[in-house]
Protein backbone atom coordinates (compact mmCIF):
# COMPACT_ATOMS: atom_id res chain seq x y z
CA UNK A 1 0.00 0.00 0.00
CA UNK A 2 2.48 2.23 -1.01
CA UNK A 3 1.73 5.77 -1.48
CA UNK A 4 -2.29 5.45 -0.76
CA UNK A 5 -3.71 9.46 -0.48
CA UNK A 6 -6.55 10.50 2.14
CA UNK A 7 -7.86 13.81 1.78
CA UNK A 8 -7.46 15.66 5.28
CA UNK A 9 -8.96 18.62 4.25
CA UNK A 10 -8.40 22.03 5.11
CA UNK A 11 -6.31 23.31 8.90
CA UNK A 12 -7.26 25.66 11.22
CA UNK A 13 -5.40 28.47 9.15
CA UNK A 14 -7.12 26.92 5.76
CA UNK A 15 -3.70 25.28 4.48
CA UNK A 16 -4.96 22.60 1.82
CA UNK A 17 -3.34 19.13 3.22
CA UNK A 18 -3.72 15.63 2.35
CA UNK A 19 -2.45 12.68 4.42
CA UNK A 20 -0.11 10.51 2.80
CA UNK A 21 0.98 6.73 3.90
CA UNK A 22 3.53 5.89 3.29
CA UNK A 23 4.59 2.31 4.05
CA UNK A 24 7.43 1.73 1.48
CA UNK A 25 9.32 -0.46 4.50
CA UNK A 26 6.21 -2.32 5.67
CA UNK A 27 5.98 0.50 8.58
CA UNK A 28 2.57 2.33 8.84
CA UNK A 29 4.24 5.87 9.45
CA UNK A 30 2.07 8.20 8.29
CA UNK A 31 2.83 12.19 7.60
CA UNK A 32 1.02 15.19 6.64
CA UNK A 33 2.65 16.87 3.23
CA UNK A 34 1.21 20.38 2.17
CA UNK A 35 1.44 21.58 -1.03
CA UNK A 36 1.62 25.38 -2.06
CA UNK A 37 2.32 26.60 -5.21
CA UNK A 38 3.92 30.04 -5.50
CA UNK A 39 4.74 32.27 -8.46
CA UNK A 40 7.47 34.93 -10.04
CA UNK A 41 10.75 35.94 -10.09
CA UNK A 42 12.76 33.29 -7.35
CA UNK A 43 14.87 36.12 -6.21
CA UNK A 44 12.55 38.77 -5.44
CA UNK A 45 9.78 36.16 -4.01
CA UNK A 46 12.70 35.51 -1.06
CA UNK A 47 12.18 38.87 0.49
CA UNK A 48 8.47 39.23 -0.46
CA UNK A 49 6.97 36.05 0.30
CA UNK A 50 9.12 35.27 3.54
CA UNK A 51 5.93 36.02 6.07
CA UNK A 52 3.82 33.73 4.10
CA UNK A 53 7.02 31.10 4.10
CA UNK A 54 7.33 31.53 7.95
CA UNK A 55 3.77 30.35 8.62
CA UNK A 56 3.68 27.50 5.93
CA UNK A 57 6.37 26.41 8.30
CA UNK A 58 4.77 26.97 11.79
CA UNK A 59 1.57 25.06 10.04
CA UNK A 60 3.86 22.19 9.16
CA UNK A 61 5.58 21.93 12.45
CA UNK A 62 2.13 21.27 14.11
CA UNK A 63 1.04 18.82 11.36
CA UNK A 64 4.58 17.17 11.56
CA UNK A 65 4.81 16.92 7.97
CA UNK A 66 6.17 18.29 4.88
CA UNK A 67 5.32 21.21 2.95
CA UNK A 68 6.40 21.74 -0.42
CA UNK A 69 6.42 24.65 -2.54
CA UNK A 70 6.05 23.77 -6.17
CA UNK A 71 4.92 25.34 -9.70
CA UNK A 72 3.23 21.96 -10.64
CA UNK A 73 5.91 19.95 -11.61
CA UNK A 74 7.73 17.43 -9.05
CA UNK A 75 9.18 18.77 -5.99
CA UNK A 76 12.72 18.64 -5.31
CA UNK A 77 14.86 18.47 -1.86
CA UNK A 78 18.35 20.67 -1.48
CA UNK A 79 20.30 22.00 0.98
CA UNK A 80 19.06 22.79 4.61
CA UNK A 81 17.80 26.53 4.58
CA UNK A 82 15.35 27.88 7.39
CA UNK A 83 15.24 24.55 9.48
CA UNK A 84 14.11 23.18 6.33
CA UNK A 85 15.27 22.33 2.87
CA UNK A 86 15.65 24.56 0.21
CA UNK A 87 16.91 24.33 -3.52
CA UNK A 88 16.30 27.19 -6.15
CA UNK A 89 15.47 26.74 -9.54
CA UNK A 90 16.61 29.07 -11.87
CA UNK A 91 13.12 29.51 -13.65
CA UNK A 92 10.98 28.84 -10.78
CA UNK A 93 10.48 28.93 -7.52
CA UNK A 94 10.61 25.38 -5.88
CA UNK A 95 11.15 25.17 -1.85
CA UNK A 96 10.85 22.82 0.20
CA UNK A 97 10.05 23.03 4.32
CA UNK A 98 10.42 20.31 6.75
CA UNK A 99 10.24 20.24 10.65
CA UNK A 100 13.11 20.63 12.34
CA UNK A 101 15.13 17.41 13.29
CA UNK A 102 12.97 15.45 11.36
CA UNK A 103 14.27 12.82 8.62
CA UNK A 104 15.33 14.23 5.36
CA UNK A 105 12.97 12.58 2.71
CA UNK A 106 11.15 13.12 -0.45
CA UNK A 107 7.66 14.12 -0.72
CA UNK A 108 5.52 12.21 -3.11
CA UNK A 109 3.54 14.31 -5.71
CA UNK A 110 0.09 14.72 -5.14
CA UNK A 111 -2.23 14.01 -8.20
CA UNK A 112 -3.57 18.03 -7.36
CA UNK A 113 -1.53 20.70 -5.86
CA UNK A 114 -3.49 22.99 -3.94
CA UNK A 115 -3.04 26.50 -3.51
CA UNK A 116 -3.46 28.22 0.00
CA UNK A 117 -5.10 31.19 0.34
CA UNK A 118 -2.61 32.94 2.17
CA UNK A 119 -0.63 32.54 -0.97
CA UNK A 120 -2.94 33.53 -3.26
CA UNK A 121 -3.64 37.26 -1.27
CA UNK A 122 0.54 37.33 -1.25
CA UNK A 123 0.45 37.63 -4.92
CA UNK A 124 1.52 40.57 -6.51
CA UNK A 125 -1.06 41.41 -9.49
CA UNK A 126 0.44 40.38 -12.18
CA UNK A 127 1.66 37.10 -10.65
CA UNK A 128 -1.90 36.43 -9.87
CA UNK A 129 -3.26 37.55 -13.07
CA UNK A 130 -0.69 35.00 -14.59
CA UNK A 131 -1.95 32.41 -12.61
CA UNK A 132 -5.18 32.95 -13.44
CA UNK A 133 -4.48 33.22 -17.09
CA UNK A 134 -2.38 29.73 -16.90
CA UNK A 135 -5.09 28.13 -14.82
CA UNK A 136 -2.96 27.38 -11.93
CA UNK A 137 -5.51 28.71 -10.09
CA UNK A 138 -9.70 29.59 -10.64
CA UNK A 139 -11.19 33.17 -10.31
CA UNK A 140 -13.49 31.80 -7.48
CA UNK A 141 -10.25 30.44 -5.94
CA UNK A 142 -9.20 33.61 -6.06
CA UNK A 143 -12.15 35.49 -4.83
CA UNK A 144 -12.78 32.99 -1.81
CA UNK A 145 -9.04 33.63 -0.76
CA UNK A 146 -9.62 37.60 -0.80
CA UNK A 147 -13.40 37.36 0.80
CA UNK A 148 -12.33 34.90 3.80
CA UNK A 149 -9.04 37.73 4.37
CA UNK A 150 -11.73 40.54 4.19
CA UNK A 151 -14.03 38.69 6.48
CA UNK A 152 -11.30 38.11 8.87
CA UNK A 153 -9.26 41.38 9.09
CA UNK A 154 -11.76 44.20 7.57
CA UNK A 155 -13.53 44.45 10.72
CA UNK A 156 -10.58 45.98 12.57
CA UNK A 157 -9.50 47.64 9.55
CA UNK A 158 -12.40 49.26 8.13
CA UNK A 159 -10.47 49.77 4.67
CA UNK A 160 -13.19 48.33 2.52
CA UNK A 161 -16.78 49.17 2.64
CA UNK A 162 -19.91 48.77 1.23
CA UNK A 163 -18.81 45.49 0.21
CA UNK A 164 -21.40 43.29 -2.20
CA UNK A 165 -22.41 39.97 -1.18
CA UNK A 166 -20.27 36.52 -1.03
CA UNK A 167 -22.84 35.25 -3.87
CA UNK A 168 -22.64 37.99 -5.94
CA UNK A 169 -18.94 37.61 -6.16
CA UNK A 170 -18.52 34.64 -6.52
CA UNK A 171 -20.92 34.21 -9.57
CA UNK A 172 -19.33 36.73 -10.91
CA UNK A 173 -15.84 34.98 -10.45
CA UNK A 174 -17.37 31.83 -11.85
CA UNK A 175 -18.53 33.97 -15.44
CA UNK A 176 -14.86 34.70 -15.60
CA UNK A 177 -13.76 30.98 -15.17
CA UNK A 178 -16.09 29.90 -17.92
CA UNK A 179 -15.02 32.63 -20.48
CA UNK A 180 -11.34 31.57 -19.80
CA UNK A 181 -12.56 27.66 -20.33
CA UNK A 182 -13.99 29.29 -23.80
CA UNK A 183 -10.68 30.55 -24.16
CA UNK A 184 -11.55 33.99 -23.56
CA UNK A 185 -10.08 37.02 -21.53
CA UNK A 186 -11.39 40.38 -20.51
CA UNK A 187 -7.59 41.16 -19.93
CA UNK A 188 -4.93 42.14 -17.58
CA UNK A 189 -7.44 42.00 -14.36
CA UNK A 190 -9.45 38.86 -15.58
CA UNK A 191 -11.28 37.88 -12.55
CA UNK A 192 -9.11 39.95 -10.09
CA UNK A 193 -10.86 41.63 -7.31
CA UNK A 194 -11.20 45.40 -6.66
CA UNK A 195 -12.93 48.10 -4.36
CA UNK A 196 -13.08 51.51 -5.95
CA UNK A 197 -12.36 54.49 -3.75
CA UNK A 198 -15.70 55.90 -3.29
CA UNK A 199 -14.73 58.67 -5.18
CA UNK A 200 -15.58 56.86 -8.44
CA UNK A 201 -18.63 55.82 -9.56
CA UNK A 202 -19.25 51.79 -9.69
CA UNK A 203 -22.66 50.48 -10.99
CA UNK A 204 -24.29 48.92 -7.90
CA UNK A 205 -22.36 51.02 -5.02
CA UNK A 206 -23.36 54.08 -3.84
CA UNK A 207 -20.96 57.03 -4.53
CA UNK A 208 -20.47 58.96 -0.57
CA UNK A 209 -17.30 60.63 -0.87
CA UNK A 210 -17.40 59.22 2.96
CA UNK A 211 -20.42 61.76 3.52
CA UNK A 212 -24.02 61.48 5.57
CA UNK A 213 -25.47 63.23 3.11
CA UNK A 214 -24.29 61.06 0.17
CA UNK A 215 -25.00 57.58 1.55
CA UNK A 216 -27.43 56.77 -0.49
CA UNK A 217 -26.05 58.31 -3.70
CA UNK A 218 -26.15 55.32 -6.30
CA UNK A 219 -24.69 56.23 -9.37
CA UNK A 220 -26.43 56.26 -12.76
CA UNK A 221 -23.20 55.35 -14.87
CA UNK A 222 -19.46 54.05 -13.88
CA UNK A 223 -16.61 56.48 -13.64
CA UNK A 224 -14.06 56.49 -16.44
CA UNK A 225 -11.34 54.42 -14.55
CA UNK A 226 -14.17 52.27 -13.19
CA UNK A 227 -15.18 51.39 -16.71
CA UNK A 228 -11.75 50.71 -17.73
CA UNK A 229 -10.57 48.93 -15.33
CA UNK A 230 -13.54 46.63 -15.50
CA UNK A 231 -13.16 46.27 -19.20
CA UNK A 232 -9.47 45.24 -18.52
CA UNK A 233 -11.44 41.95 -16.11
CA UNK A 234 -11.92 43.20 -12.35
CA UNK A 235 -14.33 42.54 -10.35
CA UNK A 236 -15.52 45.01 -7.95
CA UNK A 237 -16.62 43.70 -4.80
CA UNK A 238 -17.07 47.34 -3.02
CA UNK A 239 -15.44 50.63 -2.20
CA UNK A 240 -12.43 52.29 -0.37
CA UNK A 241 -12.66 54.12 2.74
CA UNK A 242 -11.84 57.92 2.60
CA UNK A 243 -12.28 60.58 4.93
CA UNK A 244 -15.28 63.02 4.27
CA UNK A 245 -15.17 64.98 0.98
CA UNK A 246 -11.33 63.72 0.88
CA UNK A 247 -10.26 66.15 2.97
CA UNK A 248 -7.52 66.10 5.16
CA UNK A 249 -5.13 63.24 5.08
CA UNK A 250 -6.53 61.07 7.72
CA UNK A 251 -9.33 58.65 6.77
CA UNK A 252 -12.26 59.03 9.42
CA UNK A 253 -15.81 59.79 8.69
CA UNK A 254 -19.12 59.97 10.28
CA UNK A 255 -20.50 57.47 7.81
CA UNK A 256 -17.96 54.55 7.96
CA UNK A 257 -15.86 55.24 10.78
CA UNK A 258 -11.86 55.28 11.26
CA UNK A 259 -9.64 53.43 9.04
CA UNK A 260 -6.55 53.14 11.24
CA UNK A 261 -2.93 52.67 9.89
CA UNK A 262 -2.33 48.70 8.74
CA UNK A 263 1.44 48.86 10.53
CA UNK A 264 -0.67 50.03 13.80
CA UNK A 265 -4.18 50.55 14.60
CA UNK A 266 -3.55 53.13 17.19
CA UNK A 267 -2.31 55.43 14.29
CA UNK A 268 -3.63 57.16 11.38
CA UNK A 269 -3.81 55.36 7.71
CA UNK A 270 -3.11 58.79 6.18
CA UNK A 271 -5.58 59.61 2.92
CA UNK A 272 -7.21 60.33 1.36
CA UNK A 273 -6.64 57.15 -0.79
CA UNK A 274 -6.12 55.87 3.33
CA UNK A 275 -9.16 52.93 3.39
CA UNK A 276 -7.15 51.81 -0.36
CA UNK A 277 -3.28 51.91 1.00
CA UNK A 278 -4.53 49.73 3.60
CA UNK A 279 -6.16 46.91 1.80
CA UNK A 280 -3.30 46.99 0.28
CA UNK A 281 -0.64 46.62 2.53
CA UNK A 282 -2.94 43.93 4.59
CA UNK A 283 -3.21 41.91 1.69
CA UNK A 284 -7.50 42.98 1.15
CA UNK A 285 -6.76 44.05 -2.45
CA UNK A 286 -3.74 42.61 -4.77
CA UNK A 287 -3.55 46.25 -6.50
CA UNK A 288 -5.87 49.41 -5.56
CA UNK A 289 -6.63 53.13 -7.45
CA UNK A 290 -7.09 56.30 -5.39
CA UNK A 291 -6.96 59.70 -6.33
CA UNK A 292 -4.88 62.55 -5.12
CA UNK A 293 -5.35 66.19 -5.05
CA UNK A 294 -2.88 67.14 -2.10
CA UNK A 295 -0.86 63.72 -1.73
CA UNK A 296 -3.93 61.26 -1.01
CA UNK A 297 -2.23 59.12 -3.20
CA UNK A 298 1.48 59.47 -1.70
CA UNK A 299 0.78 59.94 1.69
CA UNK A 300 -1.15 56.92 2.60
CA UNK A 301 1.24 54.57 0.18
CA UNK A 302 3.95 56.17 1.79
CA UNK A 303 2.81 55.71 5.99
CA UNK A 304 1.64 51.73 4.57
CA UNK A 305 5.38 50.97 3.25
CA UNK A 306 3.67 50.49 -0.51
CA UNK A 307 3.99 52.59 -4.20
CA UNK A 308 1.31 55.19 -5.14
CA UNK A 309 1.50 56.96 -8.07
CA UNK A 310 -0.06 60.82 -9.00
CA UNK A 311 0.04 60.59 -12.82
CA UNK A 312 0.89 63.47 -14.53
CA UNK A 313 -2.12 66.08 -14.92
CA UNK A 314 -4.44 64.71 -17.72
CA UNK A 315 -3.20 61.38 -17.74
CA UNK A 316 -6.27 59.41 -15.95
CA UNK A 317 -9.16 61.62 -17.21
CA UNK A 318 -12.11 62.24 -14.12
CA UNK A 319 -15.57 61.58 -15.58
CA UNK A 320 -18.09 62.44 -14.31
CA UNK A 321 -17.28 65.32 -12.64
CA UNK A 322 -19.20 68.81 -13.03
CA UNK A 323 -16.26 70.98 -14.73
CA UNK A 324 -13.71 69.39 -16.66
CA UNK A 325 -11.86 72.89 -17.27
CA UNK A 326 -10.97 74.36 -14.14
CA UNK A 327 -10.84 71.66 -11.56
CA UNK A 328 -7.66 70.11 -12.74
CA UNK A 329 -5.64 69.46 -9.75
CA UNK A 330 -7.05 66.35 -8.08
CA UNK A 331 -6.09 63.37 -10.39
CA UNK A 332 -7.33 59.75 -10.15
CA UNK A 333 -4.05 56.63 -10.18
CA UNK A 334 -2.50 53.69 -9.03
CA UNK A 335 -1.22 51.71 -5.63
CA UNK A 336 0.23 48.80 -5.44
CA UNK A 337 2.71 46.94 -3.66
CA UNK A 338 5.28 46.62 -6.16
CA UNK A 339 6.43 48.95 -9.14
CA UNK A 340 5.12 46.42 -12.19
CA UNK A 341 1.86 46.49 -10.55
CA UNK A 342 1.77 50.24 -10.57
CA UNK A 343 2.82 50.59 -14.12
CA UNK A 344 0.62 47.96 -15.60
CA UNK A 345 -3.01 49.58 -13.33
CA UNK A 346 -1.69 52.95 -14.95
CA UNK A 347 -1.58 51.52 -18.42
CA UNK A 348 -5.34 50.32 -17.82
CA UNK A 349 -6.58 53.67 -16.57
CA UNK A 350 -4.57 55.74 -18.41
CA UNK A 351 -5.97 57.30 -22.35
CA UNK A 352 -7.35 60.45 -23.95
CA UNK A 353 -12.04 60.70 -22.72
CA UNK A 354 -13.50 63.01 -25.16
CA UNK A 355 -16.03 63.96 -21.91
CA UNK A 356 -12.29 65.68 -20.85
CA UNK A 357 -10.97 67.55 -23.10
CA UNK A 358 -7.63 68.56 -21.17
CA UNK A 359 -6.89 64.89 -21.14
CA UNK A 360 -3.71 63.58 -22.48
CA UNK A 361 -4.44 62.50 -25.74
CA UNK A 362 -1.51 59.81 -26.57
CA UNK A 363 -3.40 56.68 -26.98
CA UNK A 364 -2.97 53.57 -24.57
CA UNK A 365 0.78 52.84 -23.68
CA UNK A 366 2.86 50.02 -21.98
CA UNK A 367 4.53 52.39 -19.29
CA UNK A 368 6.71 49.54 -18.18
CA UNK A 369 7.73 46.88 -19.33
CA UNK A 370 9.06 43.56 -17.89
CA UNK A 371 12.86 44.18 -17.53
CA UNK A 372 12.47 47.96 -17.52
CA UNK A 373 14.89 49.70 -15.15
CA UNK A 374 16.88 53.17 -15.56
CA UNK A 375 20.47 52.61 -15.12
CA UNK A 376 20.85 54.99 -12.32
CA UNK A 377 24.40 56.53 -13.14
CA UNK A 378 23.22 58.36 -15.59
CA UNK A 379 20.10 59.62 -13.11
CA UNK A 380 20.55 63.38 -10.65
CA UNK A 381 18.34 63.49 -7.94
CA UNK A 382 17.46 67.06 -6.38
CA UNK A 383 16.87 66.75 -2.80
CA UNK A 384 14.20 69.61 -1.78
CA UNK A 385 14.27 68.09 1.65
CA UNK A 386 12.70 70.49 4.34
CA UNK A 387 12.95 73.43 1.46
CA UNK A 388 15.82 74.96 3.69
CA UNK A 389 13.83 74.80 7.09
CA UNK A 390 11.02 76.30 5.33
CA UNK A 391 8.63 73.34 5.76
CA UNK A 392 8.26 71.99 9.45
CA UNK A 393 9.20 68.17 10.17
CA UNK A 394 9.37 66.13 12.88
CA UNK A 395 12.55 64.59 13.74
CA UNK A 396 13.55 61.55 12.29
CA UNK A 397 11.68 61.58 8.93
CA UNK A 398 14.51 64.24 6.94
CA UNK A 399 16.62 61.18 8.17
CA UNK A 400 14.88 58.45 6.79
CA UNK A 401 14.58 59.82 3.73
CA UNK A 402 18.04 60.37 3.59
CA UNK A 403 18.89 57.13 4.35
CA UNK A 404 16.77 56.08 0.75
CA UNK A 405 18.70 58.49 -1.14
CA UNK A 406 21.90 56.93 -0.22
CA UNK A 407 20.88 53.59 -1.49
CA UNK A 408 20.31 55.88 -4.79
CA UNK A 409 23.76 57.05 -4.54
CA UNK A 410 25.38 53.83 -3.46
CA UNK A 411 24.01 52.15 -7.25
CA UNK A 412 25.33 55.25 -8.87
CA UNK A 413 23.02 57.89 -9.35
CA UNK A 414 24.05 61.63 -8.54
CA UNK A 415 22.40 63.23 -5.42
CA UNK A 416 22.34 66.75 -4.59
CA UNK A 417 21.26 68.86 -2.04
CA UNK A 418 18.50 71.34 -3.92
CA UNK A 419 17.35 74.60 -2.97
CA UNK A 420 13.69 75.27 -4.21
CA UNK A 421 14.67 79.02 -5.76
CA UNK A 422 11.07 80.14 -5.27
CA UNK A 423 9.17 81.42 -2.87
CA UNK A 424 7.89 78.46 -0.74
CA UNK A 425 5.05 81.04 0.91
CA UNK A 426 3.76 82.59 -2.25
CA UNK A 427 3.00 79.13 -3.83
CA UNK A 428 1.48 77.88 -0.84
CA UNK A 429 -0.67 81.39 -0.58
CA UNK A 430 -1.93 80.81 -4.29
CA UNK A 431 -2.12 76.91 -3.72
CA UNK A 432 -4.61 77.96 -0.80
CA UNK A 433 -6.76 80.54 -3.72
CA UNK A 434 -6.76 77.24 -5.88
CA UNK A 435 -7.84 74.89 -2.73
CA UNK A 436 -10.64 76.94 -1.79
CA UNK A 437 -12.40 77.75 -5.50
CA UNK A 438 -12.23 74.05 -6.00
CA UNK A 439 -14.02 72.38 -2.78
CA UNK A 440 -15.94 75.66 -1.79
CA UNK A 441 -18.86 74.88 -4.96
CA UNK A 442 -18.78 70.83 -4.19
CA UNK A 443 -19.56 72.00 0.09
CA UNK A 444 -22.14 74.60 -1.59
CA UNK A 445 -23.85 71.70 -3.42
CA UNK A 446 -23.85 69.69 -0.03
CA UNK A 447 -25.68 73.10 1.87
CA UNK A 448 -28.25 72.90 -0.32
CA UNK A 449 -29.54 69.50 0.94
CA UNK A 450 -31.63 69.52 4.13
CA UNK A 451 -29.88 69.57 7.61
CA UNK A 452 -26.66 69.54 5.59
CA UNK A 453 -24.46 71.71 7.90
CA UNK A 454 -24.67 69.70 10.52
CA UNK A 455 -23.72 66.88 8.74
CA UNK A 456 -20.70 68.56 7.21
CA UNK A 457 -16.82 68.32 8.90
CA UNK A 458 -15.73 71.79 10.14
CA UNK A 459 -13.20 71.52 7.70
CA UNK A 460 -15.12 71.61 4.88
CA UNK A 461 -17.59 74.55 5.99
CA UNK A 462 -13.86 76.22 6.76
CA UNK A 463 -12.89 75.61 2.64
CA UNK A 464 -16.37 76.95 1.84
CA UNK A 465 -16.32 80.31 4.08
CA UNK A 466 -13.32 81.34 2.61
CA UNK A 467 -13.61 80.36 -0.72
CA UNK A 468 -17.02 82.73 -0.69
CA UNK A 469 -14.84 85.39 0.18
CA UNK A 470 -12.81 85.00 -3.39
CA UNK A 471 -13.22 87.10 -6.27
CA UNK A 472 -12.18 86.77 -9.83
CA UNK A 473 -9.12 89.04 -9.46
CA UNK A 474 -7.76 86.70 -6.68
CA UNK A 475 -8.07 83.53 -8.67
CA UNK A 476 -6.18 85.02 -11.67
CA UNK A 477 -3.00 86.82 -9.27
CA UNK A 478 -2.70 82.67 -8.05
CA UNK A 479 -2.75 81.48 -11.16
CA UNK A 480 -0.23 83.89 -12.58
CA UNK A 481 1.75 82.41 -9.57
CA UNK A 482 1.18 78.82 -10.40
CA UNK A 483 2.09 79.41 -14.00
CA UNK A 484 5.33 81.10 -13.28
CA UNK A 485 6.09 78.01 -10.49
CA UNK A 486 5.26 75.16 -13.29
CA UNK A 487 8.07 77.43 -15.38
CA UNK A 488 10.46 77.84 -12.74
CA UNK A 489 10.55 73.75 -12.50
CA UNK A 490 11.33 73.15 -15.78
CA UNK A 491 14.44 75.13 -15.41
CA UNK A 492 15.12 72.78 -12.72
CA UNK A 493 14.63 69.48 -14.85
CA UNK A 494 17.15 71.01 -17.31
CA UNK A 495 19.59 69.98 -14.66
CA UNK A 496 18.32 67.27 -12.77
CA UNK A 497 15.96 64.45 -13.45
CA UNK A 498 13.86 63.67 -10.25
CA UNK A 499 13.40 65.72 -7.54
CA UNK A 500 12.93 64.19 -4.18
CA UNK A 501 10.98 65.57 -0.96
CA UNK A 502 9.75 63.66 2.03
CA UNK A 503 5.52 62.07 1.42
CA UNK A 504 5.04 63.98 4.62
CA UNK A 505 6.21 66.18 7.18
CA UNK A 506 5.44 64.00 10.38
CA UNK A 507 5.12 60.78 11.27
CA UNK A 508 1.44 58.75 11.62
CA UNK A 509 -0.32 60.51 14.88
CA UNK A 510 -3.28 59.13 16.75
CA UNK A 511 -5.80 58.02 14.62
CA UNK A 512 -8.36 59.67 16.58
CA UNK A 513 -6.93 63.19 16.19
CA UNK A 514 -8.18 64.64 13.24
CA UNK A 515 -5.50 66.27 12.38
CA UNK A 516 -1.90 67.75 14.17
CA UNK A 517 -1.71 70.65 15.43
CA UNK A 518 1.99 70.94 16.11
CA UNK A 519 4.71 69.50 13.84
CA UNK A 520 8.30 70.12 14.52
CA UNK A 521 7.97 72.46 17.30
CA UNK A 522 5.28 74.91 15.04
CA UNK A 523 1.83 75.07 15.23
CA UNK A 524 -0.03 74.18 11.89
CA UNK A 525 -2.52 77.36 10.81
CA UNK A 526 -4.61 75.19 8.75
CA UNK A 527 -6.12 71.59 8.77
CA UNK A 528 -3.83 70.55 5.64
CA UNK A 529 -0.85 72.50 6.72
CA UNK A 530 1.23 69.31 7.29
CA UNK A 531 1.02 68.10 3.84
CA UNK A 532 2.51 71.48 2.48
CA UNK A 533 5.95 69.13 1.48
CA UNK A 534 2.98 67.45 -1.16
CA UNK A 535 1.18 70.65 -3.26
CA UNK A 536 4.65 70.74 -5.50
CA UNK A 537 4.19 68.21 -7.93
CA UNK A 538 0.07 68.72 -7.52
CA UNK A 539 0.45 72.81 -8.31
CA UNK A 540 2.76 71.91 -11.37
CA UNK A 541 0.99 68.63 -12.76
CA UNK A 542 3.82 66.59 -12.44
CA UNK A 543 4.09 62.72 -11.64
CA UNK A 544 4.79 62.04 -8.89
CA UNK A 545 5.49 58.61 -6.99
CA UNK A 546 5.53 57.60 -3.05
CA UNK A 547 8.09 54.95 -2.46
CA UNK A 548 8.91 53.16 0.98
CA UNK A 549 12.03 54.84 2.40
CA UNK A 550 12.16 53.60 5.66
CA UNK A 551 10.67 53.47 9.26
CA UNK A 552 10.65 55.27 12.58
CA UNK A 553 12.85 54.20 15.50
CA UNK A 554 10.28 52.50 16.99
CA UNK A 555 9.90 49.89 13.72
CA UNK A 556 6.20 50.13 13.73
CA UNK A 557 5.64 53.44 11.37
CA UNK A 558 6.19 53.35 7.57
CA UNK A 559 7.79 56.42 6.01
CA UNK A 560 7.89 57.55 2.17
CA UNK A 561 9.46 59.70 -0.36
CA UNK A 562 8.34 61.27 -2.70
CA UNK A 563 9.74 61.17 -6.43
CA UNK A 564 8.87 63.81 -8.95
CA UNK A 565 9.34 63.18 -12.81
CA UNK A 566 9.54 65.49 -15.80
CA UNK A 567 6.00 67.09 -17.10
CA UNK A 568 4.63 63.53 -18.68
CA UNK A 569 7.62 61.87 -17.77
CA UNK A 570 5.41 58.64 -15.87
CA UNK A 571 7.53 56.16 -17.92
CA UNK A 572 10.70 57.50 -16.96
CA UNK A 573 9.79 57.81 -13.43
CA UNK A 574 8.35 54.63 -13.27
CA UNK A 575 11.94 52.90 -14.60
CA UNK A 576 13.85 55.37 -12.04
CA UNK A 577 11.39 53.62 -9.36
CA UNK A 578 11.69 49.91 -10.42
CA UNK A 579 15.52 50.43 -9.77
CA UNK A 580 14.82 51.76 -6.81
CA UNK A 581 12.61 49.18 -6.13
CA UNK A 582 15.36 46.92 -6.60
CA UNK A 583 17.80 48.40 -3.76
CA UNK A 584 15.37 48.41 -1.00
CA UNK A 585 13.95 44.44 -0.64
CA UNK A 586 14.68 44.85 3.34
CA UNK A 587 11.57 47.35 3.26
CA UNK A 588 9.61 44.98 1.21
CA UNK A 589 10.09 42.19 2.77
CA UNK A 590 8.63 43.63 6.10
CA UNK A 591 5.04 42.48 6.84
CA UNK A 592 2.34 44.00 9.20
CA UNK A 593 0.90 41.94 11.56
CA UNK A 594 -2.16 41.18 10.61
CA UNK A 595 -5.11 42.75 11.86
CA UNK A 596 -6.62 39.82 13.76
CA UNK A 597 -3.54 39.35 15.83
CA UNK A 598 -3.20 42.94 17.11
Amino acid sequence: MVGQHHATGADANGFGARREVANEHGCGATRDTVHVVMFGDPEALVAERFGVLREVERVVQRLGGVAAFDDGSEVENGERNHGGYCRWNERKMRRTFAPPRQARREPKPLTKLLMHSAVITDLSADDLSRAIHAKRVSCREVMQAYLARIHRLNPTLNAIVNLAPDDTLLAQADECDAELARGASRGWLHGIPQAIKDTGNALGFPTTFGCTLLQDSIPKEDSVMTARMKAAGCIVIGKTNMPELGLGSNTYNNLFGITPNAWDPTVTAGGSSGGAAVALAQRLLPVADGSDFMGSLRNPAGWQNIFGMRPSQGRVPFWPTSDTWVAQLGSEGPMARTVHDLAKLLSVQSGYDAHVPLSINDGPQEFLRDGDAANLGDVCIGWLGDLDGYLAMEPGVMEVCEQSLRRFADDGAAVEPLALGFDAARVWDAWLVWRRALVAPKVAALLSLPNAREQIKPEALWEHERGMGLNFMDFMKASETRTAFHAHLLGLFERFDVLALPTAQCWPFAATEHWPKVVGGRTMDTYHRWMEATIYATFAGLPAISAPAGFHANGRWPMGIQLIGRPKGDAELLRIAATYEGLIGDLLARRPTDAAEL
